[in-house]
Order: C-alpha cells, then sequence, then structure tokens
C-alpha cells in the first residue's frame, strides 16, 4: 500500500507538472477553441488514453528501449511529427466553415479522440518522462514495483483530466466569442495549424 503522504506529493507535483506550458496542454487549448469545450475535454481523454499506454509501457519496462535505443526513439518522434504536421496542413486549408456551427463541429468526437490518443503515444519523450518520473515514487518494500507504477500513473492521469479540463473550459469560452466572426474563426485556424508546426519541429529535433 503506498502511504497518503507520498500519494499527496506525487499528486501535488503531477498537477504543476500539468500546469506548466507544454505541447500537450496547447494542443487542448486550440482544439478547445476550435470545436468547443466539449472537444477539449475528448482531446483530454484521448491523451489521457496515450498515458495509459505510457504507464503500462514503464511498468513492463518497455518504454526503456526508447531510452536506450536511438532507432526506435527517433522513428517514433519523426511518426509523430509527420502526424502534426498532416493536423497543420488540415488546419491551413480550413475556413469558417471548420469551426462548430449549427449543424455541428466538422470534427466527429471520435476523430478528436483519435488525435489526442495519437498525439500523446508518438510522443517518445513522454514515455521517457515517465521512465524517469514515475519509478521515483515506487518502494519494493511497499510490494510490487510494476502495480505501484500503475496506480502512480493513474493518479497522474487524474490530475491531468482536472488541470486539461480546466484548459479546455478557457478554451471553449475563447472559442464562443470567436465564433461570432468569421474571419477571426479562418485566423484561429492559421494560429491552430502554427501551433502544429512548431509542435512538429519541437518533436523531430528533440533529444533523449
Amino acid at each position: 500500500m503506498i502511504p497518503f503522504d507520498v500519494l499527496t506529493v506525487f499528486f501535488v507535483a503531477a498537477i504543476a507538472l500539468g500546469l506548466a506550458p507544454g505541447p500537450d496542454n496547447i494542443f487542448v487549448l486550440t482544439q478547445s477553441a476550435l470545436y468547443g469545450r466539449l472537444a477539449g475535454f475528448v482531446v483530454t481523454l484521448g491523451l489521457c488514453t496515450g498515458l495509459i499506454v505510457h504507464s503500462v509501457a514503464v511498468a513492463l519496462g518497455v518504454a526503456a528501449i526508447f531510452q536506450t535505443s536511438e532507432l526506435a526513439f527517433t522513428l517514433l518522434k519523426f511518426v509523430g511529427a509527420a502526424y502534426l504536421l498532416y493536423l497543420a496542413f488540415q488546419a491551413f486549408r480550413a475556413g469558417e466553415t471548420a469551426l462548430p456551427g449549427k449543424n455541428g463541429p466538422a470534427l466527429s468526437m471520435r476523430a478528436l479522440y483519435r488525435r489526442g490518443i495519437v498525439m500523446n503515444v508518438t510522443n517518445p519523450k513522454v514515455a521517457i518522462f515517465f521512465l524517469a518520473f514515475l519509478p521515483q515514487f515506487a518502494d519494493p518494500a511497499r510490494g510490487a514495483v510494476p502495480l505501484q507504477i500503475l496506480m502512480f500513473g493513474a493518479f497522474f492521469i487524474l490530475a491531468t483530466i482536472l488541470v486539461f479540463g480546466g484548459v479546455a473550459l478557457g478554451g471553449g469560452v475563447l472559442g464562443s466569442f470567436l465564433k461570432r466572426s468569421p474571419k477571426a474563426q479562418i485566423w484561429l485556424n492559421r494560429l491552430a495549424g502554427l501551433v502544429f508546426v512548431g509542435l512538429a519541429v519541437r518533436l523531430a529535433v528533440a533529444e533523449r
């Protein structure tokens, strides 16, 4: 059993990490502004699904591959960068009709959820971060370390949902104002495209 004080310290650290500006919360913000706060929540659930994958990978030791194998790290990060560039291309092509209106959002909730998963799973930096962060709080004296890793991963996901849920709400409020202006909608799509390009470059040049 993990002591309450250890879980508290871990949860506070996870909240602080979620609040720090980074690619994931920027991603949630732009998607919420474009497609509404519900879309932001769905993207957040997709990102958290990716965190489940990373937590299991750390518990099983699979994440260590990305820390030791330059080839695996490089392949995964370029897949992620290519996907972000694809999203940027879609955003640059989009006009005002890409935003939610009377006929509903242009993207389905399934597509937004999938975006969150791919965005997170294809980022090897997240796998390496979890590999370095989660085991610090595990103690073999408390029992099976893989089970502790999974529990810490679950608490990290809870913190992410709380923080990113707030980001989604704020982005949705921003988007509701911008929806009133077709020109603002178009510029918001262009801004989202630039964000995707920036995230793609950041991922492509990332080192272990």
